[in-house]
């Protein structure tokens, strides 16, 4: 099924926002929750499924939605359609600080893998589906578990990382991660898992137990902040019960102080 050609614009810096485009009949598909704003004109639905195979049948309509339950997301998908006789934007933003990144799959061989939450929307025709890591290690050790998304199509599709996007094109090379900065690879890369170092380095490095390795030829996209490496540290940086204050007791504030240092 071919994908709908939607124009956009990426707004903002640090917490993007990313405006489509839709011509009449054109439909977006995005993650439920993640619609910012919309024009008058366009009309959404909750879909079981991202459409992709419209004579799927209500069978597989069931195994799709099991397959996204898997991956930690809603069953639901909201499909967003311009029902006017002329272009009309709707808006999409990530649940947190971070960059939206803009991926033409005709240019990345059809396919891309991801981590399981990165996936923000894309252009109606796209398949939505789930990936296994094909090693054991990479299962148990490798910060995403044996899950990935993957998307699959030839239109745009937009994902959601945190903090800063690098991007890097492996020509037969390797690149070393930490497991958790990994955000989307092409389907020519191999993903496994390797001990981080000596011994020492692994338990006093600071780095963890595991690095993930990244090896063959195709797109790399890491994030310099992954949401759970956040997490922990506001976590952290939270007050113990019986704090002097509601501002105290909070994760804003907590969140407040570790910006400040405290």
């Amino acid at each position: 099924m071919k994908s709908h050609e939607v124009d956009y614009r990426i707004i903002g810096d640090d917490m993007q926002i990313v405006e489509v485009e839709l011509d009449p009949g054109e439909t977006v598909v995005a993650e439920a929750g993640a619609m910012n704003y919309m024009d008058d004109g366009i009309d959404f639905e909750a879909r079981m499924g991202d459409g992709s195979e419209t004579n799927s049948g209500i069978l597989g309509k069931l195994l799709g939605a099991g397959k996204r339950a898997l991956t930690g997301e809603s069953i639901f998908m909201t499909h967003f359609t311009n029902r006017s006789s002329t272009k009309r934007c709707v808006a999409f933003a990530g649940p947190y600080p971070g960059k939206i990144i803009p991926i033409d799959l005709s240019k990345m061989n059809g396919e891309l893998l991801c981590q399981k939450d990165a996936f923000l929307c894309a252009a109606f025709g796209t398949q939505i589906g789930i990936a296994f890591t094909k090693r054991l290690g990479a299962g148990f050790f490798g910060g995403e578990g044996f899950i990935l998304q993957s998307l699959q199509g030839d239109g745009m599709t937009f994902v959601h990382v945190g903090g800063t996007v690098i991007e890097k094109h492996l020509n037969n090379e390797t690149v070393r991660v930490d497991t958790g900065c990994i955000a989307a690879f092409t389907s020519g890369i191999d993903y496994n898992i390797e001990r981080a170092g000596s011994l020492k380095s692994m338990f006093f490095g600071g780095e963890g137990l595991f690095l993930a390795t990244l090896r063959g030829t195709g797109t790399v996209y890491l994030q310099s902040l992954p949401f759970s490496r956040m997490a922990d540290r506001i976590i952290q940086h939270a007050p113990s019960s019986g704090g002097s204050g509601k501002e105290e007791g909070s994760v804003l504030g907590a969140l407040g102080r570790m910006i400040d240092g405290r």
